[in-house]
């Protein structure tokens, strides 16, 4: 799949200690800068005073707009909360995100929890679900698990929303501002209990992998049930057989290479669009700034790109360095059950089947489903009737037999 060898990813490859990260006194929010998808969307996700110390903090909270509520909840909040720079490791940042609580009265011991986690959706800070709202795939997704009795907690990751750069497909950024999102979530909502799993799809599903390996450091206050990933996005340390390249064909996920290359450039600002993109490829690269990826992929194809004509030969291999470097996990080795759903038809499925394989090399318990003719979007719907019996197994202290062979 072009845009899993070619994306950048911005995660420094170490983990903090202690359960916290250390506060730089007087941090305040960055000022916005439209360079980094930076706009005004409402007074709520500019932070005005200095960012309190400590990852998880609850700064303020609304009740969501219409459009951005799921239909499934009783309540449906817009958070504001602390958590840490996935680049630095340790600068505090402010991160916005959701909480929904299911319809009626609380089980005993309080609603355990959703934390999801989402796929790509751009850099510019109107693309951040608690303010644009969600596509109907994920609507109907979470709404399931309202149903089932799960209150859900969703961040917008760093830099989306608020005020700052978006690291885009950086894990340790999305895996720790995804557990600080449940923690402000229990500062809110006294029904929630302690009691969650990680659940999420393409970028989203290699964010959950990396929360479970971070989390028992840097949210060792948390009680992680286990992780759902759908269509993760993972490259292992080892060559992968891929189906062909048609490097010919119009390709609208030649997006993701736009938002890599923004990416990139928060690490490296000497990096220049032109030894990325062909001059024909580079002339959307301003748009993506500004564009979420639904809209971007579709002019992408309008424009008629393809790997043969945007990109520089030279290009794609600069791309898959970054990728190397930054995208490791923490570790493979978790102390909670990981489930791992792979479409058949997902371009991303070679890279899933060996997250399978590592993960149970690693001593982790898998388990594993395919799902033959689904692809990248098919499989987050059709994989609920093996991940919601999983996590019932897990809320009933049930152990789960592993399953690392996937058809």
């Amino acid at each position: 799949m072009n845009w899993l060898r070619g994306v950048l990813i911005v995660c420094a490859g170490t983990s903090l200690m202690g359960g916290s990260a250390p506060a730089m006194a007087g941090q305040r929010v960055p000022t916005l800068d439209d360079a980094q998808g930076d706009r005004s969307l409402s007074p709520f996700y500019v932070w005005r005073g200095d960012i309190p110390p400590g990852p998880g903090q609850l700064l303020r909270s609304e009740a969501l707009p219409r459009a951005a509520t799921l239909t499934g909840a009783g309540q449906n909040t817009r958070i504001l909360y602390t958590s840490t720079d996935g680049v630095s490791g340790t600068a505090p940042i402010v991160v916005s995100g959701a909480v929904f609580v299911p319809r009626g009265t609380p089980p005993a011991g309080g609603w355990p929890v959703v934390a999801w986690a989402h796929g790509t959706l751009g850099v510019e800070d109107a693309c951040a679900p608690s303010w644009l709202g969600r596509a109907y795939r994920d609507e109907s997704y979470l709404n399931r698990w309202l149903l089932e009795g799960f209150a859900v907690v969703a961040t917008d990751y760093q830099g989306l929303g608020v005020p700052g750069p978006n690291p885009a497909l950086n894990n340790r950024s999305n895996a720790y501002t995804l557990l600080d999102s449940v923690r402000a979530a229990l500062h809110l909502v006294p029904s929630l209990s302690n009691r969650t799993v990680l659940i999420g799809q393409s970028q989203g599903g290699a964010a959950v992998v990396a929360a479970a390996g971070y989390a028992p450091d840097y949210a060792r206050d948390l009680h992680i049930l286990g992780a759902v990933s759908t269509g993760a996005m993972y490259t292992p340390p080892y060559p992968l057989q891929r189906p062909p390249a048609h490097p010919d064909k119009v390709e609208g996920t030649i997006a993701y290479e736009y938002y890599s290359v923004l990416a990139a450039q928060q690490i490296d600002p000497t990096l220049k669009p032109s030894e990325i993109f062909t001059p024909r490829g580079e002339a959307l690269f301003e748009h993506a700034r500004s564009t979420c990826v639904i809209p971007l992929e579709a002019d992408v194809e309008l424009a008629g790109l393809t790997p043969a004509n945007a990109l520089q030969p030279s290009g794609r291999a600069r791309l898959a360095g970054w990728w190397s470097a930054w995208q490791r996990f923490p570790t493979l080795k978790f102390a909670i059950p990981l489930f791992i759903s792979i479409g058949s038809d997902d371009p991303g499925a070679p890279g899933q089947r060996a997250l399978v394989k590592d993960a149970c090399a690693a001593g982790t318990v898998v388990e594993a489903h395919g799902y033959p003719g689904h692809d990248h979007n098919g499989t987050v719907n059709r994989s609920l009737e093996d991940s919601v019996p999983f996590i019932k197994r897990l809320l009933a202290g049930q152990a789960i037999a592993p399953r690392c062979t996937v058809g």
